[in-house]
């Protein structure tokens, strides 16, 4: 799910939407409306999750939720259990054919160019524009799926968009959807169950202005802990680093910086 670091986190296909397509967050209207209908139901049905928290959703104004990622699954359990519609980011290739492009927008994806620098800028500006409509976005802090099952430190971006924008955070604990479909698996797996924990929100504002790395790190930090209460997962205590592909990255992997 880009700068938040919260794109699905496949590398967008070479053939992107151009800055004009990507300026205004796409509402999914009567094919939103119509999937979650039909989806919901019978997700529910088949992988039955157990779903607790939810009378910590604000049913109404901006929220951001924070999530742990394990499996490609993650962005449609949490919509599946979410008691309000939730939007979140997705690479633009998913939208290619008109099969792949219902589905993603019945779950409430949004395309998006995938990467650093102006890609990075326009998705925190389409998370933001959301939620200055009111409406809620789904991020994972920790940037990419784990493949190891552990927790991976949070990057600072979702703390960027919550104190920028006044959003609470909801911070949720997924459980068991790697065992559902596991990275690399084509097809999820009818044998298992998911758990969906969504914690008591967070309002970040005492850490201080989203102009501050301390504060926007410190918050981070209280969102990764509150998704570790939820996820029990063991804490890696390192970023989920994409693999160095020459010497300058690797350079950067080391040195001390803040990861966005």
């Amino acid at each position: 799910m880009t700068s938040a670091q919260s794109v699905e986190p496949e590398p967008a296909s070479e053939e992107e939407p151009s800055s004009e397509e990507t300026a205004k967050p796409r509402h999914a209207g009567f094919a939103y409306t119509l999937g979650r209908s039909l989806i919901t139901p019978l997700a529910r049905l088949v992988y039955r999750p157990r779903i607790e928290g939810r009378e910590n959703v604000p049913l109404t104004g901006p929220v951001i939720f924070a999530s742990n990622h394990l499996s490609f699954i993650d962005s449609i359990a949490i919509p599946v259990a979410a008691p309000r519609p939730v939007h979140f980011l997705a690479k633009s290739s998913y939208f290619d054919k008109p099969a792949s492009r219902w589905f993603f927008t019945a779950i409430g994806a949004i395309p998006v160019q995938r990467g650093a620098g102006q890609a990075a800028l326009d998705a925190l500006d389409q998370q933001r524009t959301l939620l200055e409509e009111g409406s809620t976005v789904a991020l994972y802090p920790e940037g990419t799926r784990s493949l190891d099952g552990r927790l991976y430190k949070g990057r600072t971006g979702v703390a960027f968009l919550a104190l920028q924008t006044g959003a609470p955070v909801v911070p949720v604990g997924l459980v068991g959807t790697d065992d559902v479909m596991p990275v690399g698996a084509t097809m999820p797996s009818l044998k298992h169950r998911i758990t969906v924990k969504f914690g008591e929100p967070l309002d970040l504002a005492h850490h201080g202005p989203a102009s501050s790395g301390k504060a926007r790190r410190l918050a981070t930090d209280e969102i990764m802990a509150a998704i570790h209460a939820l996820s029990g997962q063991e804490l890696a205590n390192a970023y989920n680093e994409v693999p160095a592909h020459n010497p300058i990255e690797r350079i950067k992997q080391v040195l001390p910086h803040e990861r966005r």
